[in-house]
């Protein structure tokens, strides 16, 4: 992950959602009521964006404004980053509510970074009052957490569940082989099978990890297999990428994590010919009481956008 300032332009994306507001309403005035401004200060910011960028975005017209060229190919850029930081603010909005709020939500990392925006998003919009808190662990910490009464529900990605919890899955996701450009996997034309991925020392998450169980589990028991020992140990996706980037040695994740390298060309992704790497993530609740207010509105989400 990048440390380096990020560029004026890209700095404040109020300009940005202004921008594909018009696009979609033809007009700076309707664009300015949805976002809660006047049209002079929403004329003012797509200025700005113009300055910034360096080039006219916006063609203005008697009767509405419509996208230049440039305009469609910045807007059609920004969609992405715009949702991603709706996304980001729901998380953030979880993480500082009160943990006497309505619903209290534990979460292993995948789900938390790359599926629970989305749905606490939904659930903002279906009740704007819900108060919502959220931690997130790994999957045996979440299970714990459910388990102790500490959250209301829970969402893991083991290939099973703790006793004393029911559980429903929510999403399938693919887990990822990915190594550095310069690795020696990456050069050649055989992918690795099954036997080489477990004898070999991977970059890992630490033990009660749902990735790390599931990539045990499906070696064991489709081969018999028991995985070597690490090469390094840490706690976050992101740490994960950072080590194998630089060098020190493969790693299974999430193929949802590794989309933005992948694209880069900072990792590459092989096939392991012999082996599935699906795996189940899986909401999670007390054994024999079903989720309840907005617990089972948020799994009621979860399960719609399967």
């Amino acid at each position: 992950m990048s440390s380096r300032p990020l560029p004026r332009s890209v700095r404040d994306l109020t300009g940005y959602e202004l921008l594909l507001s018009v696009a979609e309403l033809g007009s700076i005035g309707q664009a300015a009521r949805r976002h809660d401004m006047s049209q002079p200060a929403a004329s003012a910011r797509l200025r700005q964006l113009e300055a910034d960028v360096g080039t006219a975005l916006l063609e203005r017209r008697p009767r509405g404004t419509r996208l230049t060229t440039a305009g469609e190919l910045v807007a059609s850029w920004a969609q992405a980053t715009v949702e991603a930081a709706s996304d980001l603010a729901a998380g953030i909005t979880a993480l500082r509510a009160d943990h006497h709020g309505h619903v209290r939500i534990a979460a292993s990392l995948t789900v938390a970074e790359y599926l629970l925006p989305r749905w606490l998003i939904a659930l903002r919009a279906a009740d704007p009052e819900t108060v919502v808190a959220l931690d997130s662990g790994n999957s045996a910490e979440v299970e714990a957490g459910v388990l102790a009464g500490s959250a209301d529900i829970g969402f893991v990605e083991g290939p099973e569940v703790a006793s004393g919890l029911s559980s429903r899955e929510v999403a399938r996701d693919e887990l990822a082989l990915v190594v550095a450009p310069s690795h020696p996997w990456a050069g050649r034309r055989r992918n690795p099978r099954a036997a080489e991925l477990a004898a070999t020392s991977l970059v890992s998450r630490e033990r009660g990890s749902g990735t790390r169980l599931a990539l045990e589990r499906a070696l064991a028991e489709r081969f018999g297999l028991e995985t070597a020992e690490p090469v390094l140990e840490v706690s976050s996706t992101t740490a994960i990428k950072a080590a194998v980037t630089g060098g020190i040695g493969p790693a299974v994740l999430s193929a949802r994590a590794v989309v933005a390298e992948l694209a880069a060309g900072t990792l590459v992704r092989l096939d392991v010919t012999d082996l599935d790497l699906t795996r189940s993530l899986r909401a999670v609740w007390p054994e024999g009481a079903q989720p309840r207010g907005p617990a089972r509105d948020l799994l009621a989400i979860a399960l719609r956008e399967q």
